[in-house]
């Protein structure tokens, strides 16, 4: 603010205008009760409130509140841009700033010195941050429900948890994958997670391949679900697990624990035997490549035979298998460009002044105010960007455009 004290018998009050408050950050939180990031399909954009602006007798503007954005954990955050990764969000609570408000500009107290005791200047505040984001959900899971399309993989997980997912005699079903926890005794409880269908060439992206596969990644176990009426049940789970393979070699080394679905039916059990054997068989094979238990499973999803065996299985291969590695935090080294430099071009229009210093000086400069103008002047001489217009040809009455503002060139 550009104020003056004003006092009964102080004729000649000193600059007493105030300094605003800093701009709102803009701030992902990890919420544990969300699990998809559907809400950005209706809302893409978000904007962190401004500082309040200062007032007389020095009093600085209040600051504005963060805007905090609530995600589900395992929502990794990339800028879209340059898609670096900026944060893995997991844990619940866990924080990431993805936007930093700006400070809030100078009042004219600041600019009084000894030769300009009446300054009549002020500062705007700093521009905040801006940018896009790409966020990527892999979902958070102890158990993984891997398979092919219609192999029950929603009827299990309905059956053993509290989660609804939608269920249906055709393939495809599931287009997201469904979170639930299934608690097999008062100390046992897991969390199980319903994968989509896989298809052949999941790991090129056919069928949606990439957006089920990475929710795998963060599963530690994995129940390989197999449909009891499919043509070759045994040819299902080798395309399966080469679909795991392609994608991420380390898929292979979680556990794995094999069931044949739907043996309730007379057809399934008709041919149990035969394909128990070959399971077996291809198990032996996997050998080092793949970590998968020796027996496979029988079980029907649907009147919940052999289901809580298989899951208490299941609950003991993660209870020893290792804990996941925590990824280690390198230094990372930018080449950061100078702030200061800029860039001149003329085009049908004028001219055209590019860079992060100036630029943020025309943001922050009161144009209605002849004193902050000047200044401005001065931070074009101190930036060099005078000397280099002047070089570069420009003319009185030319046009000169810095950020979003339109300036006319005198000497």
């Amino acid at each position: 603010m550009v104020h003056f004290r004003r006092e009964k018998y102080v004729p000649r009050g000193g600059p007493d205008g105030g300094d605003g408050g800093k701009g709102g950050d803009v701030v992902l939180e990890v919420s544990p009760t969300l699990n998809t990031l559907a809400a950005f399909q209706q809302k893409k954009q978000f904007r962190a409130r401004d500082g309040a602006n200062g007032a007389k007798q020095n009093m600085t503007g209040r600051s504005a509140d963060d805007l905090v954005i609530y995600v589900p954990p395992g929502t990794m955050v990339y800028d879209a841009k340059t898609n670096e990764l900026l944060g893995d969000l997991v844990e619940a609570g866990q924080r990431l700033v993805v936007a930093r408000g700006g400070r809030g500009g100078r009042g004219n107290t600041h600019f009084a010195t000894s030769v300009r005791q009446t300054p009549r200047i002020a500062e705007r505040g700093e521009p905040g941050e801006s940018r896009v984001l790409r966020l990527e959900l892999k979902l958070i899971a102890d158990i993984g429900i891997v398979g092919v399309p219609n192999a029950g993989k929603s009827t299990l997980l309905a059956a053993t948890t509290n989660a609804q997912p939608k269920i249906a005699p055709y393939p495809f079903t599931t287009v997201e994958p469904n979170l639930g926890v299934a608690r097999l005794d008062d100390e046992t409880s897991l969390v199980l997670a319903d994968i989509p269908g896989l298809i052949e060439s999941a790991h090129l992206g056919v069928g949606l391949g990439h957006d089920f596969l990475r929710h795998i990644q963060r599963t530690r176990v994995l129940i390989h679900l197999l449909d009891g009426l499919a043509d070759n049940p045994v040819l299902d789970f080798d395309q399966i697990n080469n679909e795991l393979a392609l994608f991420d070699p380390q898929l292979m080394k979680k556990p794995q624990v094999v069931a044949l679905n739907k043996i309730d039916l007379p057809e399934v059990q008709a041919r149990w035997p035969t394909l128990q054997k070959e399971l077996r068989q291809r198990i032996r094979q996997l050998g080092d490549k793949a970590w998968v238990d020796a027996e496979p499973w029988a079980i029907s999803a649907a009147t919940g035979k052999e289901v809580r065996g298989l899951l208490y299985r299941a609950a003991q291969l993660l209870a020893e298998a290792p804990p996941p590695v925590q990824p280690v935090e390198m230094p990372v080294y930018r080449v950061e460009s100078d702030p200061r430099a800029f860039t001149i071009q003329q085009d049908e229009q004028g001219w055209r002044v590019s860079g992060k210093a100036i630029e943020r000086a025309a943001e922050m400069t009161y144009w209605e105010h002849y004193d902050s103008v000047r200044r401005f002047q001065k931070v074009l001489e101190a930036l060099g960007v005078d000397k280099a217009l002047r070089e570069a040809g420009v003319q009185n009455g030319d046009t000169v455009f810095i950020g979003e503002y339109e300036l006319e060139w005198q000497d």
